[in-house]
């Protein structure tokens, strides 16, 4: 590093590793159980969450948290108190930026959790994350899902009583067989149920899936292309801004929590398989944390949970960077790319001014974002770059 790296916003991140049924496409570190030890988890968090503030204190930071997201996992398996003791929690150990700020939990539509969605706003949540995926019976059964289309629409509405004005609902497209159509359909339901965001992404075949080892018929690329095109149209129509890759939001709706992820933020991990990226200001270093992933090993190993804390290496930090600032349609100040990194101009500046003649990338002074035709190439764009730092 070449320049002094400043503190970023600082979120939380709280990982519930425990789901009713592993999804057939999930890579996630989440484990099937039918029976949680809530308790004696929260009580691991709190020395989890506790470890992370005395490293903090050691690096003379004091910073508190801009944002929290409970991932999975479904989080909504815990009671509405665990998470409410979660909450308070944080808000005790490490404190918040202001009383309201965003705290995200992911949810299913299943009825037994729509019962304590009440429950979750009044213990602080105040933006659900549904994952819906599919409305339609035969790509659910593919997809492993354990909710029906009815039950996807009482749930949004279930939420919205509850006093939910803050909801994303998680789609995805390119399912097994299906049909430009079949994915637009999903999309114009869940336009109909009127939530503030949508999470609209592509199905990739993971590795260590289901799918993997037994690849489902996937849609052609032609097919893909025609999805992608006419849903984004459709999502324009209805006033959602696509603001990132497979994120589209109602005016002032983004999520608070990604984007922080998306401008080289910073973040606290918590939990089984919990990753963190932490700002080191005292040595002028990023440091990436992991903790461990299996929950038994997570609950039972030691007086705290095991920790990795890994510096990143200035090439891997130049290139974590742009795959997350380039997500974004308006991209990052370019002030972000040193104040964030430590890092000088000129490491990016071959590679940019190479893509900017291509007109893959802006050419803003003042700001890092690809041009639309950069946003359709972005993986060549990002392949750039990681070519760039890797050879170099």
């Amino acid at each position: 590093m070449a320049t002094s790296v400043t503190l970023p916003p600082l979120s939380l991140y709280v990982h519930i590793p425990w789901c009713v049924r592993k999804c057939p496409y999930c890579d996630f570190n989440s484990h099937e159980s039918a029976h949680i030890d809530e308790q004696a988890y929260i009580a691991r968090l709190k020395q989890d969450l506790l470890t992370e503030k005395h490293w903090l204190e050691q690096q003379q930071d004091t910073r508190t948290i801009h944002s929290i997201f409970f991932g999975g996992g479904t989080p909504s398996l815990f009671s509405a108190h665990g998470i409410a003791d979660i909450v308070t929690m944080a808000k005790d150990i490490i404190g918040f930026t202001h009383d309201d700020i965003e705290i995200t939990l992911e949810a299913n539509p299943g009825t037994f959790e729509q019962e304590k969605f009440s429950g979750f706003f009044q213990a602080g949540v105040n933006r659900l994350s549904i994952g819906i995926q599919s409305f339609q019976a035969k790509h659910l059964t593919l997809l492993g899902r354990i909710h029906s289309s009815e039950e996807a629409h009482k749930a949004v509405a279930i939420a919205k009583h509850a006093g939910f004005t803050n909801i994303n609902l998680d789609l995805m497209h390119g399912l097994p067989e299906q049909s430009v159509d079949d994915a637009l359909a999903d999309l114009q339901q869940a336009i109909t149920l009127a939530p503030q965001h949508l999470s609209w992404y592509q199905l990739t075949i993971e590795p260590n899936t289901a799918f993997y080892r037994q690849p489902p018929p996937l849609p052609a690329d032609d097919i893909l292309g025609d999805i992608q095109y006419q849903g984004s149209q459709l999502l324009a129509t209805h006033q959602f801004a696509h603001y990132e890759v497979s994120a589209f939001s109602q005016t002032g709706r983004q999520s608070q929590h990604n984007i922080n992820y998306w401008q080289f933020g910073d973040y606290i991990g918590i939990g089984a398989g919990a990753h963190g990226k932490l700002t080191d200001t005292q040595q002028q270093q990023i440091i990436r944390t992991q903790k461990t992933r299996l929950p038994d090993h997570y609950l039972h190993n030691g007086n705290t949970p095991n920790s990795k804390r890994l510096v990143v290496t200035q090439d891997d930090l130049a290139v974590e960077f742009m795959m997350n600032a380039l997500r974004l349609h308006h991209g990052v100040p370019a002030t972000y790319f040193a104040e964030r990194t430590g890092l000088t101009w000129d490491m990016i500046e071959p590679t940019l001014n190479n893509l900017q003649r291509q007109g893959l990338m802006a050419t803003d002074p003042t700001q890092l974002y690809t041009t639309d035709l950069g946003q359709r190439f972005l993986n060549t764009v990002l392949e750039a770059f990681l070519n760039a730092f890797h050879q170099s």
